[in-house]
């Protein structure tokens, strides 16, 4: 027998004509009123009954909030509302940050990722968040706006606990700000799920690399892991073993070890932490090996 699912509880839908309408329906009614983006989540807990808010806040259409825009002194801006296969096609996009692109078509189906947007997959907070990872090593700038204006959180400081964010009462996501990435630099995203595409990720590691004369080894890595810690986090004592000693497989295999170390996963219906550690571990040496290989052919 196909037991029905429940239905959505009634809400209201409002369509403001600023910002600071919907930050003050925030602030006023923080508990009642949700910003709708996509909804590809937001549907979900309500269906489920996880959440009940009494008024859904239609932000797509607010000035800026589904814009891609790309400079080549400022770099890449992206609206919060912007869905995940816009990020995906855009030529600029494409040219200058693939990893994002690598990023964005992970994420769920072809369907789900013309309505889930790059705001909704972050301010979720989830430890999961396909996004994250690329977004912490590209070392981006989240902004924010509230009833006293705009705010700039960099995404590190941004994931506080699993579903909690450093959003303030009254704010909302506005837009991704990314600088131009670094000279001969190339990433790398990889993702384990259960299936091949479509699932939430048992681990999913982000690497970068490029030249660098400061560091001792003449090259920086920076390296991130999502749905292995309460947060998305950085692999950061990973991230030094390459900066400071040569290039090497001793050295790739030894950072591999370390973000594994890193990592501080839970038990649940799709992996257990042990087969999470070990995967990152797996990972990480592929995402550098693959990495350091194009380096050094760019080079």
């Amino acid at each position: 027998m196909i037991l029905p699912l429940p239905d959505l509880p009634s809400f209201d839908y409002i369509r403001p004509k600023s910002y600071q309408q919907v930050s003050e329906l925030l602030h006023q009614q923080s508990e009642d009123v949700r910003p709708f983006m996509g909804g590809t989540d937001l549907f979900v807990q309500m269906r489920d009954q996880i959440i009940a808010p009494k008024i859904l806040v239609d932000v797509k259409l607010l000035p800026g909030m589904i814009s891609i825009e790309y400079d080549h002194e400022v770099g890449l801006h992206l609206g919060a509302a912007v869905n995940l296969n816009a990020i995906a096609k855009h030529p600029e996009v494409i040219e200058y940050y693939p990893l994002l692109v690598e990023a964005a078509n992970s994420v769920a189906s072809y369907q789900l990722r013309n309505r889930a947007t790059i705001g909704g997959n972050l301010c979720n907070a989830s430890p999961a968040a396909d996004m994250a990872p690329s977004l912490l090593i590209l070392e981006a700038k989240l902004i924010a706006v509230g009833l006293n204006g705009e705010r700039v959180i960099p995404v590190n400081e941004f994931f506080r606990a699993p579903g909690e964010n450093a959003l303030e009462r009254g704010e909302l996501l506005k837009r991704i700000e990314i600088k131009p990435p670094p000279e001969g630099w190339f990433g790398k995203y990889l993702k384990l799920g259960r299936n091949a595409e479509g699932d939430l990720a048992i681990a999913g590691v982000a690497v970068l690399g490029f030249p660098d004369q400061t560091a001792e080894s003449g090259y920086r890595f920076r390296i991130a892991l999502s749905s292995v810690a309460p947060t998305p986090i950085q692999a950061l004592k990973a991230e030094e073993i390459l900066n400071q000693g040569p290039i090497s497989e001793e050295s790739i295999e030894a950072a591999a070890i370390t973000s594994r170390d890193a990592c501080q996963p839970i038990d649940d219906v799709r992996a257990s932490g042990n087969y999470r550690k070990a995967m990152v571990e797996v990972l990480i040496r592929r995402g550098l090996e693959e990495v350091w290989s194009a380096i050094q052919v760019g080079g």
